[in-house]
Formats: structure tokens, sequence, C-alpha cells
């Protein structure tokens, strides 16, 4: 079995996040995405069960493969980083462009039987990633498990929609995004993460996936800032968080907690 996950290189969600220009900075407390942990975890683990291999996939500038090497480090056997200064400013359907293409680039030598995603990042959060990955390599996607089986060439799900359980099939090739319910990802020990040192990492830029910077217009999935389809208007760093408001009953309480739920439910 070939298992591909897809990872990113995000700014730690315990960091002091800064915001330029209408973008996250990046490359300061960067950590591989905690969901896409859960994705790999759910990878290796199959891989151990069923044998094969589970190679990491990831986009980005210079230091974004750290997420491939940590992958690495929890059981992957090797990474593909794509990397050119084109895709700067690509949104999540141009990322889902590449990475449907890196996909395709695998398969040219054995089947890619299963591609494995966290349900969302922690810089963009949009979710959409998996699904349209799916959408370009014309497989099934079974979104946002919290329970994932693999066998007799299916995969099979479980996931809480709207407080209803689903159990989901679909038969193989296909996507599959996790949730952090699915497993708990394990912590590499210094063995592993000395071993991860000489597993390959492929770099490769836009040409070698033999697409273009550009596409029709129509297509929705430009690359780089100037094709993105969707731009950030304005961004703010959160408040912080105001003192609350104390209420002293002397007796009347009661309405005056009536009052105030009517105020701001206005």
């Amino acid at each position: 079995m070939k298992i591909v996950v897809l990872v990113k290189h995000v700014p730690d969600v315990q960091s002091d996040r800064r915001i330029e220009d209408g973008r996250i900075v990046r490359g300061e407390d960067d950590v591989l995405n905690e969901v896409d942990e859960n994705a790999v975890e759910a990878a290796v683990s199959l891989a151990e069960d069923a044998g094969g291999e589970v190679i990491a996939v990831t986009m980005g500038p210079g230091d974004s493969v750290d997420a491939v090497r940590r992958a690495l480090q929890m059981g992957a056997d090797r990474g593909v980083h794509v990397c050119d200064d084109k895709l700067a400013g690509t949104d999540a359907l141009g990322t889902a462009r590449v990475l449907a293409a890196v996909i395709q680039r695998l398969a040219d030598d054995g089947e890619v039987d299963l591609v494995l995603a966290g349900m969302s990042t922690a810089d963009g959060d949009t979710g959409v990633v998996p699904a349209a990955v799916a959408a370009l390599l014309a497989w099934p996607v079974l979104s946002v498990a919290a329970k994932l089986e693999v066998a007799d060439g299916a995969a099979t799900i479980t996931r809480t929609v709207d407080r209803v359980d689903e159990t989901l099939r679909a038969a193989l090739p296909a996507v599959v995004s996790v949730t952090d319910q699915v497993n708990e990802p394990r912590i590499p020990a210094f063995k592993a993460m000395m071993a991860a040192r000489k597993k390959p990492v492929e770099e490769i830029d836009l040409s070698e996936l033999g697409i273009a910077d550009s596409v029709e217009a129509d297509s929705g999935a430009l690359l780089g800032s100037d094709g993105a389809g969707t731009a950030v208007i304005e961004a703010h760093e959160k408040p912080a968080r105001e003192a609350g408001r104390i209420v002293t009953d002397t007796g009347n309480a009661g309405n005056e907690l009536a009052d105030f739920l009517a105020e701001v439910m206005k």
C-alpha cells in the first residue's frame, strides 16, 4: 500500500503570531500543523499493520521542509517538498492543484492507494484542500474522520456531524481527512529522530510537476497571490480580553442578568 500524507508548516498556535500586510508572519515559531500529526500517525499505523510506504508531501518556502522531516521522525518513509517562489500567496484551490499534481507524479512509479490529511490547518483554517485534491484526482473523499479503517480495498470512517454519528465507506484510491480524535500521535524516540536524517526528501518546483504558474481563469486554481481566488481584506490581532462585569446580588440580580442578556442579544 502506498499512502501519501499531506502536511503543512504553520505558526505555532501557542506563539505570538503576527500579521504583516494581511498575512501571518512565517518562519519564526513554525511547527507541523497539529492535526496533521494525527494524519501522519494514521498513515504510519496503516503501513505498519498492512505493509507499504508512507510519503509525506508539503508545499511552501524553504523551511516548510521541517514539516516533512517531523513526519519522517514519526515513521514516514520519504518526503516531497514543493518549493517555488511563484507559489507565494497561492490560495487553497491553487494549493490543491499543486498537491494533486504531486500525487499524480508519485503514481507514475506505482499506484497511490490512499491520501491522508488533517481536516484543516491552524493558519488559513479553510478545511477545503482535502476535498479539492479529491475533486482534481476524481477520487472519493471521506472527511472529518474520527475513526478510520482500511480493509478489502476500501476505507471506512466514522464521524459526527450535527450530533449524528455517520459511517461512510469508499473504494480506494480515496482521500481521507482526519480529526484529532482519530488517534494519539506518537512522540518520536531519539533513535527514530536520528534515523529520519537519512530518509530522502525530494525538492521539486513547478516545472518538474509539469504545470505552468497560471491556467485559465475559470478553473479557479490560479497560482500565486495575483492568481488567488480569495484574498485577506483585513486582519487584526485578537483584542485583549476585557474584565467581566460583576453584579452583587441585592435581591434583583436575576432582573439585571435578564436585562444584560436582552441587551447583548439585540
